[in-house]
């Protein structure tokens, strides 16, 4: 039998999802859980990779057991108790053996927050910007990523990837409701089918450096169109960066 588990976890404990020989990772964790639970080792494949200290709100993983579980809500309660406040089993769905959480996903959407002063309240979950920063051209230049396929300016370099081709759908910055009135609070939204390792995270530098008039739109573009990761910003700290959600055509 196949199970989905959908996740949501706070990354800055971990070394990223995917277990790592010498450093704590989410997979590793759940695993552990499972194994406990289930009395047998458990391997879990993710919809994909997060970096070390990237959050997610909703991601799904697969794992397989010889015998149904008879109780999803209890594993999921018992799940829950054992695994530590920064990591949350919200459900598991029974699927089809055939399902896949990393292949069968049609879309990835990532958010990226900052705000914009000094604030105690987010400094853990966002990241603080100039307040000078210019969303609006920052707009302009992130509505170009959907003419392009090729990311490799915006991919971390000696990856084992065959293809750095991406369909990017939506990339924006808005406006959103804060919990510290004090500060401007801006999220920028990225959906695509699939994305490179640090790419969310590289894009966003960049478009920085459009609305801070470092770079224009038409340079932000020969960027992309370079390929070339040296000619792209800096890779954006990762506490600000969430996993926001994953689509598949039946869930």
């Amino acid at each position: 039998m196949r199970y989905f588990l959908k996740i949501s976890f706070q990354g800055a404990a971990y070394h990223g999802w995917q277990i790592q020989p010498h450093d704590v990772s989410v997979q590793q964790t759940i695993e552990k859980a499972l194994a406990m639970v289930l009395r047998h080792e458990t391997p879990i494949t993710g919809a994909g990779r997060t970096d070390a200290g990237v959050n997610a709100t909703t991601m799904y993983a697969h794992f397989d057991t010889e015998q149904p579980v008879a109780n999803l809500r209890l594993l999921v309660r018992i799940l829950n108790g054992i695994l530590p406040q920064d990591i949350a089993i919200h459900e598991i769905i029974p699927v089809d053996d055939t399902a896949h959480a990393r292949f069968d996903a049609t879309s990835r959407t990532y958010h990226y927050y900052a705000h914009t002063g000094k604030s105690p309240l987010l400094r853990a979950t966002s990241w603080q910007c100039n307040p000078q920063l210019n969303f609006n051209l920052m707009n302009e230049a992130a509505a170009k990523l959907l003419d392009y396929e090729d990311f490799t300016s915006f991919s971390k370099l000696h990856t084992d990837v065959k293809t750095n081709n991406c369909h990017i759908t939506e990339a924006n910055w808005q406006r959103c409701e804060s919990i510290d009135t004090n500060v401007q609070q801006w999220v920028f939204t990225i959906t695509a089918d699939r994305f490179l390792r640090n790419m969310v995270r590289a894009i966003v530098g960049t478009l920085v450096e459009v609305g801070m008039h470092k770079i224009t739109v038409e340079e932000f573009c020969r960027i992309i169109e370079k390929k070339d990761r040296c000619a792209a910003g800096t890779s954006m700290p990762a506490h600000a960066l969430y996993l926001w959600d994953v689509k598949y055509p039946y869930i």
